[in-house]
């Protein structure tokens, strides 16, 4: 799998993807510094919610060959600022999490993701496993 970071909002599921992605039990974590595994950098929220972190976020996605926006399907409010992508030198997908939650407001959330100039969308569960598969084929490709 490529390098990946993971960025978004407190709660929008980054740690449960990651343990899903690694088959770790999951079990809820907060993350409070930058968090490395094999193929995956776990940012905290406040990254992106103190925009005075930005730059930290910046840096730490140079080693990285994909950025992975992530925003809660249950979750409607703006955090990213428009164009967002932009900041960075790395292609990036957008993820949807939480797909499973009763209360999810998806076409919401991809106009969010769209805004921040995010183009491909993966809609998953990390609890149900929906499309888990779908987005570790796709980061285990060459030509994203």
């Amino acid at each position: 799998m490529k390098k990946v970071i993971l960025i978004g909002p407190s709660g929008s599921g980054k740690t449960t993807l990651v343990q899903t992605l690694y088959s770790m039990p999951i079990k809820y974590k907060k993350t409070q510094m930058l968090e490395y595994y094999k193929d995956v950098i776990d940012t905290p929220g406040e990254y992106i919610e103190n925009k005075g972190l930005l730059r930290a976020l910046i840096v730490s996605s140079v080693d990285c060959h994909q950025l992975c926006l992530i925003q809660s399907s249950t979750d409607t409010i703006t955090i990213y600022p428009p164009n967002f992508t932009q900041l960075f030198t790395k292609p990036c997908i957008g993820i949807v999490s939480k797909t499973d939650e009763v209360n999810s407001h998806i076409p919401k959330v991809k106009e969010i993701l769209m805004t921040a100039g995010i183009k491909k969308f993966f809609y998953i569960s990390s609890l149900t496993g929906e499309g888990i598969e779908e987005l570790h084929h796709y980061l285990q490709m060459d030509n994203n």
